[in-house]
């Protein structure tokens, strides 16, 4: 985010952030959520996880496009997930086996809803391409490849749309 790809070896500023109130480093690319509810991110882009409407690679910081009101953002392998104030989620980038949750496996260069998902209170973006949230009723709605049975489902079906996570106390 310093406007270069040289290697750091000691802390570099990230370019035109202000504000910023968490960030997530996923395996390619970063995203701040800044105190507004909105979002930046840099890094690769071959899929669209910086939400820019492109898939063009940043050194510096991008807005993510249309994604408003969000609390927390997590960037995952290649993706990008944010919670939004209303308890809703929206998600962006590579979406093999569903790991959007939109209901299919198209790439997304700008944010999509996740399907079916209300009361949330936190996300997580994973590496293998799972992404799950925990609701305000004390529940967990997981989605994704699921090639290990990581969604806790009981099966390895990917799944393109949330589904609980079965047997949590």
């Amino acid at each position: 985010g310093d406007g270069t790809t040289i290697d750091r070896w000691a802390p570099a500023a990230v370019v035109g952030i202000t504000g910023a109130v968490s960030i997530s480093a996923g395996t390619s690319h970063s995203c701040a959520l800044l105190a507004d509810g909105s979002a930046r991110c840099w890094g690769t882009n071959v899929s669209g996880s910086l939400g820019d409407g492109t898939n063009v690679s940043k050194s510096t910081p991008v807005a993510v496009t249309s994604l408003t009101g969000a609390v927390t953002i997590s960037a995952g392998n290649i993706y990008t997930c944010a919670l939004v104030q209303d308890g809703s989620a929206r998600c962006l980038g590579f979406n093999s086996k569903g790991r959007l949750g939109d209901g299919t496996a198209v790439n997304r260069n700008i944010p999509v809803m996740v399907s079916s998902l209300t009361g949330t209170v936190s996300i997580a973006a994973g590496f293998q391409g799972i992404t799950c949230a925990t609701l305000i009723d004390g529940g967990a709605k997981c989605w994704g490849d699921n090639y290990t049975a990581e969604i806790g489902d009981g099966t390895t079906i990917a799944r393109l749309t949330p589904v609980p996570v079965t047997n949590l106390p």
